[in-house]
C-alpha cells in the first residue's frame, strides 16, 4: 500500500473541485499577476487564491458576490444583518461553500486541522463577532441544509472596521510579520480574519 502524501492529495483535491468550477464559466480575459486571486468572470465569479508559507500551501476557492444587486439595477446591497443574516450559518461567499485546503497539518485560529480539504463557512452576530465554521463535507451547495453532523470546528475570528468600502467579497491568505499566516475575509466595511501556522 503506497503511503498518503499531503501534496498529491492537495493536486487531485484541486483539480476534482477546480474542473467543474471552471467550466460553468468563461475564463478570465487576461493572466493574473502571479500570487493574485483568479476570476472565472460575472456577478459574483468563483475566485481561487494561494499562498505558500512555511513550506506549506494553502488554497482557497470561492464564489466572490458584489455589493451590487445584479437583480435590482446594481442596487448597493446591505451585507452585515442584511444579505449576510446574524445568527446564522452563512456559505461564506455565493454558490458552493467556501474550499479550504492545506499541504500539510496547521493550527488555524488556536484549533488543529489535518491536512486535507475543509468546507468554510461563517455564523456572524449583531455584537459584531464572527466564527468561521470548519467543515469536512466539501461540494455543498450554500448552507441550507448546513451539514451539521461533519462539522469540525468553530473558530472566534478578529473584527477590523475598514476606512474604505470593499465592493467585492474577498478572501486572502497572507504571511504575518510574527511568523505563520493570516486567513481573511472582507466586504463591506469589515474585515474578520485568524491566524494560522503549521502544527507542531
Amino acid at each position: 500500500m503506497r503511503k498518503f502524501t499531503p501534496s498529491l492529495f492537495f493536486v487531485t483535491a484541486a483539480l476534482c473541485v477546480l474542473s467543474p468550477l471552471t467550466a460553468q464559466t468563461p475564463a478570465p480575459k487576461a493572466a493574473a499577476k502571479k500570487g493574485a486571486a483568479t476570476s472565472t468572470g460575472s456577478w459574483s465569479p468563483h475566485l481561487t487564491t494561494s499562498a505558500k508559507i512555511d513550506d506549506n500551501r494553502v488554497m482557497l476557492v470561492y464564489g466572490s458576490p458584489n455589493l451590487k444587486d445584479p437583480k435590482k439595477d446594481g442596487a448597493v446591497r446591505k451585507v452585515w444583518g442584511g444579505l449576510v443574516p446574524f445568527g446564522k450559518i452563512w456559505r461564506l461567499g455565493s454558490d458552493e461553500a467556501t474550499l479550504f485546503i492545506t499541504q500539510k497539518d496547521l493550527e488555524l485560529g488556536g484549533t488543529a486541522l489535518p491536512a486535507g480539504a475543509y468546507s468554510l463557512y461563517l455564523q456572524p452576530e449583531a455584537d459584531g463577532s464572527a466564527k468561521l465554521v470548519v467543515n469536512k463535507a466539501v461540494g455543498q451547495w450554500g448552507a441550507d441544509p448546513y451539514p451539521a453532523a461533519t462539522e469540525v470546528a468553530r473558530i472566534a475570528l478578529k473584527k477590523t472596521e475598514l476606512p474604505a468600502s470593499v465592493e467585492q467579497f474577498t478572501m486572502s491568505v497572507k504571511k504575518a510579520a510574527a511568523g505563520g499566516g493570516v486567513l481573511s475575509l472582507a466586504w463591506e466595511n469589515l474585515e474578520y480574519s485568524a491566524p494560522y501556522a503549521l502544527k507542531k
